[in-house]
């Protein structure tokens, strides 16, 4: 790892409101102190992200401190990246992704601590679908926000569902995983 030292509590120049809470969890920009723990979620779930390699520390730090401290002081970053955390303990992290501000889209991107993934699946995909709602459709102001997944996670299309999400295209054969082509999935959520 890096000697940079990450400043603690950054927030988004681009966000009027920093914490977004429900019950117990909340999202909040994303703090570097999880970093690591991100980086290890990433590793164990590459089979449905499209980051094709392992992680290294070095690699995270570098990520963290040219690509994401930078974006706290743009008013129209690319990205706005939170982490996700049950009282104050990190346990998963996620974002709006690919935010396209003149036509006022972006891609929903989340990643929880792979140990919760089989008995709490739905149940944190659907909190942190309506905390990053808000962020997008109340502070943002976005019109639409949208998922692209790989067809491999079946339980994910539930959530979107149960949250008003609705399917918008289905890729045939479009990506090669695993030695066999899969479909994409897309489902979007429109601003009321």
């Amino acid at each position: 790892m890096t000697d940079f030292s990450f400043p603690a509590n950054l927030q988004y120049k681009a966000l009027s409101k920093q914490v977004f809470t429900s019950g117990d969890y909340s999202i909040v920009p994303i703090r570097m102190m999880d970093r690591m723990n991100i980086m290890k979620w990433r590793n164990e779930q590459l089979y449905h992200l499209r980051q094709k390699n392992l992680l290294t520390a070095d690699q995270q730090d570098d990520y963290f401190k040219h690509v994401v401290l930078p974006q706290f002081d743009e008013q129209t970053p690319p990205q706005l990246l939170f982490s996700y955390l049950e009282k104050d303990s990190c346990i998963g992290y996620g974002g709006l992704v690919h935010i396209n501000w003149q036509d006022a889209n972006a891609e929903i991107s989340f990643i929880m601590n792979t140990s919760l993934e089989k008995e709490n699946f739905n149940k944190h995909w659907n909190i942190f679908l309506s905390l990053i709602e808000e962020v997008a459709f109340f502070d943002i102001m976005l019109h639409k926000i949208f998922t692209y997944a790989f067809d491999l996670r079946p339980k994910l299309y539930q959530s979107l569902l149960e949250c008003g999400f609705v399917q918008d295209a289905r890729l045939k054969d479009h990506c090669f995983i695993e030695n066999t082509f899969r479909d994409v999935v897309i489902y979007r959520k429109i601003s009321n």
